[in-house]
């Protein structure tokens, strides 16, 4: 076997990210990665992505290139390696590659390429297969994320000369080689009880005397300009009775949906984590001696009455303290016999405007029609922490305002019509702050990992060098 190596492999191929953004979002592939877990994204060399369309422009070009220039390069494990290839993976280089000449380039995509012909021969052997109704869910999922139809997506393909055959074996090949490295990697990496507690040690420590970052919600009432001394005062007796239902257990975010008149009150009137000198200094000082959670107000500012939240508090690096909750509900339609994915698709359509225009409610429609097991409940589906749906639906629900019904949604479960029904920030438990901290030391051990079992794979396999890429 030919042991040289030449240019540092690329993590990843080109190719490969290039069918998965050409329509700018990629697919998601959570059934195995975690959030915690990404991939490294760039070679040592720097050669990255450069611009999708410009890249399918130049691969055109290589499709039509003359066939003598067609060669097989490298085999790796009895599977060839085409100069073809080579160059499609050099065609989507950045740029700002160029300082690298064009034989280090088709060198360093041809080592890219052999690395993952070799994890592929792994994930072929381990069984990995992808299921042709799983291949078409993440399809649609790159199609309906981009707001077109497949047709749609299929005819731009055309133009910029891909076929639909090869835009959809690159799909798969993505797919079998993230699950492969997920499943390989992921056992690699052990996080002992130890590490976890000396980490949520380390959390809990100062932050060197810097202030802390804050997160506010509030709800204002707004006091006219000219308003009379009257109106002034039914306003802030108005304040003073938001602030004793709050007291008393009411939802903090449904009450800024409902009363507030600032322009964040779908959103709970939630302002975002930020350190208090981005924050009024009238907001900031009013929570500055509360508990997260705790409530004050009303506080007087020129625009009006405002009533105060400290939703929480984080130093720089802490984990978060507390965690969005949303309560949703759907309708399910499983696509298959007589009916389709888009008779699916137009049926929910049809569901969300008979609720919108108040012909039916959703929980009704839910127990007549959706197909999972929450139909009994009206389709409702709990307080859900995040991470707890699929990517695809947990990303369309995040859209969402309190009472807003969304557009139909492909997962690999089926077809969803969501409505987020209310949200609320709930403290993590000790259990869910160690889960994250187990979630943070294994994404820092990820990388690591990857490399050392890329590099085995690498080591165990039969590769010959036939010709130099041209």
């Amino acid at each position: 076997m030919n042991e040289r190596r030449l240019q540092a492999p690329l993590k990843h191929t080109l190719w490969g990210v290039l069918v998965l953004t050409c329509f700018l979002t990629p697919w998601a592939w959570s059934q195995t990665l975690k959030p915690s877990q990404p991939l490294p994204s760039k070679s040592s060399s720097g050669l990255s992505v450069r611009n999708p369309a410009a890249a399918l422009a130049t691969i055109t070009l290589e499709d039509n290139a003359p066939k003598a220039l067609d060669f097989i390069v490298a085999v790796v494990d009895n599977e060839p390696i085409t100069n073809l290839e080579v160059n499609r993976l050099v065609a989507l280089a950045d740029p700002s590659a160029a300082k690298m000449n064009r034989s280090a380039l088709l060198l360093e995509a041809l080592e890219t390429l052999i690395d993952e012909t070799a994890q592929l021969n792994v994930a072929r052997q381990a069984g990995i297969q992808v299921p042709p109704d799983e291949l078409e869910q993440a399809v649609n999922g790159t199609a309906q994320r981009n707001q077109i139809s497949v047709d749609e997506m299929r005819q731009r393909l055309k133009q910029q000369g891909v076929s639909w055959e090869q835009y959809r074996s690159q799909i798969r090949r993505q797919i079998m080689l993230q699950r492969v490295r997920e499943r390989e990697v992921s056992g690699r990496i052990k996080i002992q009880d130890f590490e976890v507690d000396a980490f949520l040690r380390e959390q809990s420590q100062t932050n060197g005397g810097k202030p802390a970052d804050i997160h506010i919600a509030h709800i204002l009432l707004a006091v006219p300009e000219k308003a009379s001394g009257d109106e002034v005062a039914q306003l802030l007796t108005k304040a003073e009775d938001l602030l004793k239902k709050i007291k008393a257990g009411q939802d903090f975010g449904k009450l800024a949906a409902q009363y507030s008149q600032a322009p964040d009150r779908n959103n709970g009137g939630q302002l975002g984590l930020r350190s208090p000198e981005r924050y009024p200094s009238l907001f900031a000082d009013a929570v500055k001696g509360l508990a997260v959670g705790e409530v004050t107000g009303p506080v007087r500012s020129g625009a009006g009455f405002h009533l105060l939240k400290l939703v929480e508090r984080r130093s720089a690096g802490d984990l978060p303290s507390t965690v969005t909750q949303t309560h949703a509900r759907h309708i399910l339609l499983r696509p298959g016999g007589k009916l389709s994915q888009d008779a699916a698709r137009a049926q929910l359509t049809s569901f969300k405007k008979q609720v919108e225009t108040g012909l039916a409610k959703f929980e009704d429609l839910a127990r007549a029609h959706s197909q999972d097991g929450s139909a009994e409940q009206g389709g409702d589906l709990g307080w859900a922490n995040p991470g707890m749906m699929v990517p695809e639906f947990e990303a369309a629900m995040a859209k969402l305002s309190p009472g807003q019904v969304g557009d139909p949604l492909v997962s690999r479960f089926g077809v969803h019509l969501i409505q987020v029904l209310e949200r609320r920030e709930a403290p993590l438990s000790v259990r869910d702050q160690q889960n994250l901290a187990r979630n943070v030391l294994r994404e820092r051990k990820f990388d690591e990992a990857f490399k050392n079992w890329e590099r085995e794979v690498r080591g165990r396999a039969y590769v010959e060098y036939r010709e130099t890429p041209q």
